[in-house]
């Protein structure tokens, strides 16, 4: 029986291999950020006739938690003119060093992001340090007159969908922690497909299926040594291939259907399990309503189909091929989908850690 390489066998079998840690151990707990500002209080009461002040700092994230650079912080403290400005470094953080005690808010902006304010009360001689403020990106922002298109808020969510790799490394972009991010247009469903099997992880768990093949004489046709495995090879990376341009670009541009898989997070386990499960036949269309997913099931089936193209003559069989290839395809995304749901999303930085479902 024949394994095709699919996306979602990239996550499927890296899932696998660490699996048993995942459920065996749980990783470190990821702790919300506290409630409230977090102070140093001066160990002494400030010297009589000493200037009132205190100093106020933070940090500022996207929503993925990534550091946000260059993001305008303004101060204003009521019954005072003047306006005090900074901008948050490369490491995400921000200081105003010398400020009258007294109550006062920040405005923090960046283009592309949605404004946020915060409130707070600077005692004399207080080390002020605001909880980290995490921007999210604006679904209708205006700035100077000029308003973001849903093209672009979708140019924006997939630029943070692009960080996310499991362990770091495997990618994991076709997955949206944003129940309701913007829908793709053809052009972006076409750059994330290219990039994906461009990825140098993709081109390296092909030649490593390749190998395993090789090993087991899968496809004997291609016969051993070199030019069997450029030729298991580069069977294994077409399957990937023509499996994510047809599921996850072509055919989702034609009946626009949006290829991500949307993470629930919410629920009970069984709830969340049938969730995945059903997400191998049911998509999000480009109209944000649930439909059948077309696009997937014809792509898995249009990839096997296609390899009876390339495959060894006595493993052409056909339908039979075509049937068996799509129906691995369609299983192979059913399972994918259950680990991103448990398992994939605790080791994967780069991802947002407020759902209310947290694993």
């Amino acid at each position: 029986m024949s394994v095709r390489f699919s996306g979602p066998l990239i996550i499927l079998l890296v899932s696998l291999e660490f699996l048993p840690v995942c459920l065996g151990q749980a990783p470190p707990a990821i702790t919300s950020p506290v409630a409230g500002p977090v102070t140093v209080s001066p160990t002494s009461d400030p010297v009589a006739g000493a200037p009132m002040t205190g100093s106020i700092s933070g940090t500022v994230t996207d929503s993925s938690g990534a550091l946000l650079a260059g993001a305008q912080v303004e101060l204003t403290r009521p019954n005072d003119a003047q306006k005090r400005a900074a901008r948050s470094g490369d490491d995400g953080r921000f200081t105003f060093p010398v400020i009258p005690a007294g109550s006062f808010q920040l405005k923090f902006t960046s283009d592309g992001f949605a404004a946020q304010t915060v409130s707070g009360v600077l005692h004399p001689g207080e080390t002020y340090v605001a909880q980290p403020v995490a921007l999210s990106v604006a679904t209708a922002v205006t700035q100077v007159n000029v308003s973001l298109s849903p093209v672009q808020v979708a140019e924006e969510q997939l630029k943070d969908e692009e960080k996310q790799r499991v362990l770091g490394v495997i990618p994991n972009f076709y997955v949206s922690y944003d129940p309701d991010a913007a829908p793709l247009d053809a052009r972006q469903k076409f750059k994330l497909a290219w990039k994906i099997t461009i990825d140098p992880v993709s081109v390296l768990i092909a030649g490593a299926i390749a190998g395993v093949q090789q090993s087991q004489n899968s496809f004997s046709g291609y016969g051993q040594g070199a030019q069997g495995y450029a030729k298991r090879f580069g069977a294994s990376y077409a399957d990937f291939v023509s499996g994510t341009f047809l599921g996850s670009a072509v055919f989702p541009a034609v009946l626009k259907q949006d290829p991500r898989y949307f993470y629930k997070g919410t629920g009970s386990k069984k709830s969340r399990v049938l969730y995945a499960l059903a997400n191998a036949v049911i998509c999000k269309g480009d109209n944000r309503r649930w439909q059948p997913n077309y696009s997937s099931v014809l792509g898995s089936f249009a990839a096997g189909g296609i390899s009876n193209l390339y495959y060894p003559a006595q493993n052409r069989n056909g339908v039979g091929l075509t049937l068996e290839n799509g129906a691995i395809g369609v299983g192979a995304t059913a399972v994918a989908n259950v680990l991103q749901e448990f398992v994939v999303k605790k080791v994967t930085p780069n991802v947002p850690r407020d759902n209310a479902g947290k694993p």
